[in-house]
C-alpha cells in the first residue's frame, strides 16, 4: 500500500505541481488511496444495498435522524460561521485571492476547509440512510454523483489551494446546509412535517449559489492573482454540470407536480360539472315523466 500511495502521489505531484505543505501530515490529506476507497465503497454500497434490503422490511431510523441532521446543521454552522470570520479577519479579495497573503486568517480557513472536506465523507450517511428506509427513488443520478465527487474534489483541493479563492462556494454550501439539514431533522419528526414549507426553496438556494460560485470563480479569471487558473477553470465546469442537473431535478420534482396537480384539479372539475349536469338531466327525465303519467 505505502508503494501505491508514493506512486500516486508522484504522479499528482507531476500533474499537479508541489502540494501546500501547511497541510503536510493532516489526516486523510497524506494520500489519496484512502479518500479513494471511500469513494469506491459509498459506489459498492449504493449499487447493493438495495438489492440487500429488497426483501426486508424498511427501518424507520427516526430517532438516529434526528440526531444525525441536527450534528450536520451545527457543523454546517460552525464552518460558515469560521468562513465568513475568517475571510473578514484576512481581508480577502472577492475577485481574486491567492493562498498564501491572508496571514494567520489563511490557516483559520484551512482547517474550518478540512472540516468541510470531511463533512464529504459523514454525508455519505445520506444516502445509506435512503437504502436503510428503502427510499430508492431518492437515489438519483443527481444525488450519487455530487455525493461520490464531492469527497473526491475536496481531496485535492485541500492538497494544493486549500484556502484563498476556495473559500467561496464552500462558504455558500455551508450556509445552505444548514437550511437543508434543519429540514430533514425536523421532518424526521411526523407532527412537525405539515410546518415545514421551505424545501422547494432550498433546491433553489443550491441553484443560485451555484451561480454565484460561477460567478466569483470568473472574477478569478478575469482579474487574476496567484491562485491558480486551472483550479478556477475547473470549479466553473463543475458548477456548470450541477446547475444542469438540478435544474432537471428542479423540474420534475416542482414544475411537473404542480403541473400534475393542476391536471387532476381540472379532470375533477370537470367531473364534477359533468356528474351536476347528468344528475340535473336524469331530475328534468324523472319530472317528465312524472308528467306524462298524471297525463
Amino acid at each position: 500500500m505505502e508503494l501505491v500511495d508514493k506512486t500516486i502521489n508522484s504522479y499528482f505531484d507531476v500533474w499537479l505541481g508541489p502540494r501546500d505543505p501547511r497541510v503536510k501530515g493532516w489526516l486523510l490529506l497524506e494520500n489519496y488511496t484512502p479518500t479513494f476507497i471511500f469513494s469506491a465503497l459509498y459506489l459498492l454500497i449504493v449499487w447493493l444495498g438495495p438489492k440487500y434490503m429488497r426483501n426486508k422490511q424498511p427501518f424507520s431510523c427516526r430517532g438516529i435522524l434526528v440526531i444525525y441532521n441536527l450534528g450536520l446543521t451545527l457543523l454546517s454552522l460552525y464552518m460558515f460561521y469560521e468562513l465568513v470570520t475568517g475571510v473578514w479577519e484576512g481581508g480577502y479579495n472577492f475577485f481574486c485571492q491567492d493562498t498564501h497573503s491572508g496571514g494567520e486568517a489563511d490557516m483559520k480557513i484551512i482547517r474550518v476547509l478540512w472540516w468541510y472536506y470531511f463533512s464529504k465523507l459523514i454525508e455519505f450517511m445520506d444516502t445509506f440512510f435512503f437504502i436503510l428506509r428503502k427510499n430508492n427513488h431518492q437515489i438519483t443520478v443527481l444525488h450519487v454523483y455530487h455525493h461520490a465527487t464531492m469527497l473526491n474534489i475536496w481531496w485535492f483541493v485541500m492538497n494544493w489551494v486549500p484556502c484563498g479563492h476556495s473559500y467561496f462556494g464552500a462558504t455558500l454550501n455551508s450556509f445552505i446546509h444548514v437550511l437543508m439539514y434543519s429540514y430533514y431533522g425536523l421532518s424526521a419528526v411526523p407532527a412537525m412535517r405539515p410546518y415545514l414549507w421551505w424545501k422547494k426553496y432550498i433546491t433553489q438556494g443550491q441553484l443560485i449559489q451555484f451561480v454565484l460560485t460561477i460567478f466569483q470563480t470568473s472574477c478569478g479569471v478575469v482579474w487574476p492573482c496567484a491562485f491558480p487558473q486551472g483550479w478556477l477553470y475547473f470549479q466553473i465546469s463543475y458548477m456548470i454540470s450541477l446547475i444542469i442537473l438540478f435544474t432537471n431535478f428542479y423540474i420534475q420534482t416542482y414544475n411537473k407536480k404542480a403541473s400534475s396537480r393542476r391536471k387532476e384539479y381540472q379532470n375533477g372539475s370537470t367531473a364534477i360539472a359533468n356528474g351536476y349536469t347528468n344528475s340535473f338531466s336524469s331530475l328534468e327525465n324523472s319530472v317528465k315523466q312524472r308528467k306524462q303519467r298524471k297525463d
